[in-house]
């Protein structure tokens, strides 16, 4: 797919709109505003503007209107619900477009959304902002670099108290969609096999917790705990392997690395045994930019067609697969089955 970037941009900065103005769209308002080399001429949302965040800019009821004033790219931080019909008609208008994830309510929205943006030749991404934290970054260079050797095992935590801005999606497509990518970015996998169970705690009608455990196309063994019905909150990714395990807590943004160490021992039971050790502890200094921020950067770089940037996205082929892995994960709990990919 050869992509249709805006071109004479070195001159001009790039005009963009956000879709959306709830919880979210906040944040890509204060980031969007500030980001160089990008103008956020106007925002759009039915509901007005409910946190103060247009800065004097145009607020308009519908996506059409921003259409009307002319973007090169659009920020969609709107419900999942709408997510389908706000892209489709962003590609129809020749704009491209970075939307919030999941990318879609379920697998066929995504394709028709993901095949709109390719058939045009736009730049689409979706917004699995975890892959830009800055613990999870370190994490994937270090396992490119073999510092874990074979890797075995990947586990995600991802619990705390519900939030009341979700309505029209369940735990596995609001927050399980972050570990689905993030697993699958870090590893450089694919999910080949999904097993999961789901409840229902809090009278809601969809799913409020989720543990699966999985496989990927590289023999790794994945499980997830996913819930809104913890009162604190953890965002925990680990990686174990051969050299040990690196645990990143996306939260802080720290970066730690437990070494399993080679030490002999004299107590001959234990020492017939062929196991681990525990080793030194390291927690590594790392820079801590904005996830959102670095999110916004790189999908303009990519607009920009600047080499390498579409790498640096997350594209919507793979906002897609998300998706199928997240379906997946529900299809097992309700057949009490292990799906395969």
């Amino acid at each position: 797919m050869k992509l249709r970037q805006v071109s004479n941009m070195a001159e001009k900065k790039l005009r963009a709109g956000l879709v959306g103005l709830g919880m979210m769209g906040r944040h890509h308002a204060r980031v969007l505003g500030s980001l160089d080399g990008v103008e956020l001429v106007a925002v759009s949302d039915p509901m007005g503007d409910p946190h103060g965040v247009a800065g004097g800019r145009p607020v308009l009821a519908s996506v059409q209107e921003l259409i009307k004033v002319g973007v090169d790219y659009a920020m969609v931080a709107a419900p999942t619900a709408f997510h389908e019909e706000l892209a489709l008609a962003l590609a129809e208008a020749g704009i491209h477009a970075l939307i919030e994830k999941p990318l879609a309510v379920d697998t066929p929205a995504a394709k028709r959304i993901t095949e709109a943006f390719a058939a045009r030749g736009l730049v689409g991404a979706v917004g699995h902002i975890e892959r830009y934290n800055p613990a999870l970054q370190t994490l994937r260079k270090k396992l490119d670099d073999g510092d874990l050797g074979e890797v075995y095992q990947i586990i995600t935590r991802r619990q705390g108290p519900f939030p009341a801005r979700i309505a029209d999606v369940g735990v596995v497509k609001d927050l399980a969609t972050h570990d689905i990518d993030l697993t699958a970015w870090v590893s450089r996998a694919s999910f080949v096999t999904v097993s999961a169970q789901t409840a229902h705690k809090s009278g809601r009608a969809h799913e409020d917790m989720v543990a699966a455990v999985g496989q990927l196309s590289n023999g790794i063994i994945t499980n997830h705990l996913v819930n809104w019905l913890t009162p604190f909150k953890e965002r925990l990714t680990m990686v174990t392997g051969e050299r040990g395990t690196l645990v990143a807590d996306t939260l802080t943004a720290d970066l730690t690395f437990y070494a399993n160490a080679s030490v002999a021992t004299e107590w001959d039971s234990v020492a017939a045994f062929r196991g681990v050790s525990e080793g030194d502890v390291v927690r590594y200094a790392i820079a801590k930019p904005e996830p959102l921020r670095t999110e916004h950067e790189a999908f303009r770089d990519a607009v920009l067609g600047l080499p390498g940037a579409i790498e640096k996205i997350v594209t919507m082929e793979q906002g897609l697969a998300t998706v199928a892995v997240a379906e997946a994960m529900l299809e097992s709990a309700k057949r009490k089955e292990v799906i395969s990919l």
